[in-house]
């Protein structure tokens, strides 16, 4: 039974580090978007303030074209992590049915026990019934 509670324990840490994971990869995914659209901004007002949007002028301004090149790489990149967070949800779906399995047993065990014990209950219950009735 102490081994059945140790990996217990052990497969409820590893859905929450499998957890942890799908959240950490959601919030630098939310942080990439979220630079991507201030680069957006930032960038059309570089645009408004020259007056040329074209990105193929030869005056486009340098910090906007550096900007779109960043903006294209966080976009870029957050939809590499979209694949990763695929791979980590499905991680963390198969590490919660091992618990799930794992919990069954203990809880299959835990009934058989108590059958066992109320068995030898009624069983040690039967003996005095019948001793009296001598």
């Amino acid at each position: 039974m102490k081994s059945r509670e140790t990996l217990i324990r052990l497969k409820r840490f590893q859905v929450d580090e499998k957890r942890r994971r799908v959240a950490q990869i959601e919030m630098m995914m939310a942080d990439f978007e979220r630079m991507a659209g201030d680069l957006d901004r930032e960038i059309a007002v570089e645009e408004k303030k020259t007056g040329i949007s074209d990105p193929n002028h030869f005056a486009y301004p340098t910090y906007a074209r550096a900007a779109a090149q960043r903006r294209d790489n966080l976009r870029r990149s957050a939809q590499e992590l979209n694949g990763q967070l695929d791979d980590a949800k499905a991680t963390l779906g198969e590490a919660f049915e091992e618990l799930k399995k794992v919990e069954m047993l203990e809880d299959r065990d835990r009934s058989a026990e108590r059958a066992m014990e109320a068995s030898a209950i009624s069983d040690a219950g039967q003996g005095r019934v019948a001793r009296a009735s001598y």
